[in-house]
């Protein structure tokens, strides 16, 4: 049976430390802008070595203000500086994948998808063979896409099997205007994580899979879970634990 990853903020590790060790769980952990200012390489030392079970480790990079496929190049600069810091981050607890926000919203670049494409590629390509380095992948995760061609030509652009998507299905239900086969079928190749929360079609909320509206069923049946990490973004105990259940009964 496949072990779900769960999201966890860096500085909420020690608050649900107990949790954590009493079902040996694999983790995501969410790394801040703060965190990065503040935390200290012994900081991530520490967390794995208190992970004596020697869980399946990744990393969720900062986003807010961020942007990998910004015009402005001081802006791009910027966001390089916080994904090396990430990366490097990342490779102390033995991260297997970080995961990363697109930053494309078609309005912002006036339709253009190949404008924020090539500004992306001026991002991605080094850091991708600075990941490749520390033997980290990147993922890239759909925000707010409604269909998925821009990131089908990322990845085709890039073609490197260190660098992939992150399909996330409380996203996709909020902002696709497309059907879920097609994202499938333009992206199956490169997907290498899920993250796996429900909502209403109103907001992010979050809520324990088939707790809102979105289809998991199809999904799985479109892109079987056993070689992909899968993650619950879900932001409370006892909704991990509901979304625990539900997967696991999707496989029965």
């Amino acid at each position: 049976m496949i072990k779900p990853h769960v999201h966890i903020p860096f500085e909420r590790f020690y608050t649900y430390l107990d949790y954590v060790l009493k079902y040996e769980i694999n983790l995501e952990i969410f790394l801040k802008a703060e965190v990065l200012d503040t935390a200290a390489k012994g900081d991530f030392l520490k967390v794995r070595e208190i992970l004596q079970y020697n869980p399946s480790l990744t990393i969720h990079a900062p986003f807010m203000d961020l942007s990998p496929g910004a015009i402005d190049t001081k802006i791009r600069q910027v966001t390089i500086d916080r994904f090396r810091q990430t990366i490097e981050y990342a490779s102390l607890i033995n991260a297997k994948v970080v995961v990363f926000h697109s930053g494309y919203e078609k309005w912002k670049y006036a339709l253009d998808v190949n404008l924020w494409l090539q500004k992306s590629l001026e991002t991605w390509k080094p850091l991708n063979e600075f990941a490749r380095d520390y033997g980290i992948k990147i993922a890239i995760e759909n925000i707010f896409e409604d269909e998925p061609s821009n990131l089908r030509l990322l990845m085709e652009e890039m073609a490197s099997e260190n660098f992939g998507v992150c399909f996330d299905t409380g996203h996709f239900n909020i902002f696709s205007n497309t059907p879920l086969t097609l994202w499938i079928e333009s992206l199956r190749q490169h997907i290498i994580e899920l993250h796996i929360h429900d909502n209403d079609k109103t907001f992010d909320q979050h809520l324990p899979i088939c707790h809102g509206t979105f289809d998991f069923k199809s999904l799985f049946s479109l892109i079987p879970p056993d070689n992909l990490i899968i993650t619950l973004e879900n932001h409370s105990p006892d909704d991990v634990i509901k979304s625990l259940e539900n997967f696991k009964r999707l496989f029965v």
